[in-house]
């Protein structure tokens, strides 16, 4: 394996974000106007059968599956992004202040930090393998020299079993088109692990175009699969990716939530029909679950049936199983 060997980050590439704390702050405030009681610790809640996801404070807690209107038990820290598999979660942490950073947060079963990640930039998605051995994140930064005054994405990727963190996975060799790609342009986000904690896929932008890409972790490398593809997650069988695909330049109808069968290549699209910017997580083999609005919404995977809302007051949906 050769992955690049990026050391902390440069805080001085993103001195220019400290206009944007506040605007981080109203977007969350937007998000989550509506605050939702929470009670206390029931002693159980990363149990197989919980639903897990961040309130409307920002704090973690949980509901039984059978129950999703049931008061949420709280069950964590306070989180920007959460997701959590194998007894492993992450929580990524905003930093707001003069330069805006983010911690990386590792907890164990019982929710006691473990390690910690500090990175640069506007948490944006995290995410867990289903073993919880690999945990992924993805913040937004700015000041890079070939996005000056815009935002570009820095993604990481830790491997928990061996304490090995890439902080920013820009520089993974890259195969397009058929042909290796280097570009000063290329951003990743929105990464999801197999099973077997090896191959991953993600989403790439370059060239002024999005990809769906599927990564080899132990051999350091991805290849494009498709274009217009955002925010994939894996089904928990492996075989499915739901995404978010651009189908209007409205920026009020700007995404579709679509399937990706992966042994045919065929896409669907699910019978959600209001744009959703968001990385969907799998309630079951069948159905995902998203934030629209304030609240947490399901939807069935093949393209049938109609959206119904799910959790009040939440994001960061996931399942412990």
């Amino acid at each position: 394996m050769n992955p690049i060997r990026r050391l902390p980050v440069l805080l001085a590439a993103v001195a220019v974000l400290g206009g944007t704390a506040a605007g981080y702050a109203a977007w969350a405030t937007r998000r989550d106007p509506v605050p939702v009681p929470v009670a206390a610790a029931d002693g159980g809640v990363l149990r197989p059968g919980r639903l897990m996801f961040r309130t409307a404070t920002g704090q973690v807690a949980g509901v039984p599956l059978g129950d999703t209107a049931a008061l949420p038990a709280a069950a964590g820290p306070v989180c920007s992004r959460f997701s959590t598999a194998g007894g492993t979660s992450i929580c990524l942490v905003a930093k707001p202040g003069a330069l805006v950073s983010t911690d990386a947060v590792i907890l164990d079963r019982s929710m006691r930090e473990t390690r910690r990640i500090r990175l640069a930039g506007i948490p944006n998605r995290a995410g867990m393998s289903q073993s919880g051995r690999m945990a992924s994140w993805t913040v937004f930064v700015t000041g890079d020299s070939y996005n000056e005054g815009g935002f570009s994405t820095w993604t990481g990727i830790l491997d928990t079993r061996t304490g090995y963190a890439v902080t920013n996975m820009e520089d993974i060799p890259l195969t397009l088109n058929g042909r290796r790609h280097h570009a000063v342009d290329v951003n990743y986000w929105g990464v999801t692990f197999a099973a077997d904690d090896n191959r991953f896929y993600a989403t790439l932008a370059t060239g002024g175009k999005t990809y769906l890409v599927e990564g080899d972790y132990a051999n350091w490398r991805v290849r494009a699969l498709r274009e217009n593809a955002e925010c994939p997650s894996l089904s928990p069988d492996g075989t499915r990716l739901v995404f978010k695909k651009r189908v209007s330049a409205d920026p009020r109808r700007m995404w579709r939530l679509h399937m990706l069968e992966l042994s045919t290549m065929r896409e669907t699209p699910l019978a959600e029909t209001t744009s959703v910017d968001d990385q969907v997580a799998w309630l079951d083999g069948r159905t995902v679950m998203y934030a629209k609005g304030p609240d947490v919404w399901s939807v069935p995977a093949d393209g049938s049936g109609a959206p119904a809302p799910l959790v009040r007051g939440a994001s960061s949906p996931v399942v412990v199983r």
